[in-house]
């Protein structure tokens, strides 16, 4: 998609390839770059970069039994892992996270809805679904949050979002996104900390709706 025009940053891209990246950042990672030719380009310079560090490094010592060990795994039975395509917006990826079903919308008011993919007590990872016209209450944030548009678009103080476009958040972030008119907005969203609304509502409906 060559509309796209915010890419995911390269500190966030190297973690990704090394590993170290958590579920709900990757998951949002793997969607952008199923949408992105660009990031997919700059995905497969970090993995050779990675592949000629590895090249490089020193020959470890390893068990005597090893070589049975992996022989032996490779004799056992394997099943291939289950390939999910694009489901409408949602890349493979989602559709992936989602088990190969349709989203369930939980309201959160406003019209606004969200479908939860997986939670922990520090992390999130959701769809929202955001009626045309309706803002997000305003909030800033006491981590990093990802956001990558698949359906419709957004805008709030730093700038436009459409499909395929990444906005990241940190704690000197504070903004109330929008959905364009037009379309409703669909939005994959993860969180490492929960989010600073500055209305009372919000306030006191985030530990029932673990924003």
């Amino acid at each position: 998609m060559t509309s796209i025009r915010h890419h995911i940053p390269e500190d966030i891209l190297a973690s990704y390839v090394s590993g170290s990246l958590s579920y709900a950042f990757s998951l949002i990672v793997a969607s952008h770059i199923s949408l992105c030719k660009d990031c997919r380009a700059r995905l497969e310079t970090h993995e050779a970069v990675g592949g000629g560090l590895l090249e490089a490094t020193k020959p470890a010592p390893v068990s005597a039994d090893l070589l049975d060990n992996v022989l032996g795994a490779l004799d056992a039975p394997f099943e291939a892992p289950r390939t999910f395509a694009r489901q409408g917006p949602l890349p493979g990826p989602v559709v992936e996270a989602l088990g190969g079903k349709p989203p369930v919308w939980r309201s959160l008011g406003m019209g606004i809805g969200q479908c939860v993919l997986q939670r922990s007590k520090n992390q999130s990872v959701r769809l929202l679904s955001i009626p045309p016209g309706q803002a997000v209450p305003d909030h800033g944030h006491r981590g990093l949050e990802l956001t990558l548009v698949l359906k419709g678009a957004f805008s709030d103080e730093t700038g436009h979002f459409g499909v395929g476009d990444l906005e990241v958040a940190d704690e000197h972030l504070e903004h109330t996104p929008m959905a364009l008119e037009g379309e409703t907005c669909i939005c994959l969203a993860a969180t490492d900390a929960r989010l600073k609304f500055n209305a009372f509502v919000p306030r006191m409906l985030q530990p029932v709706l673990g924003i």
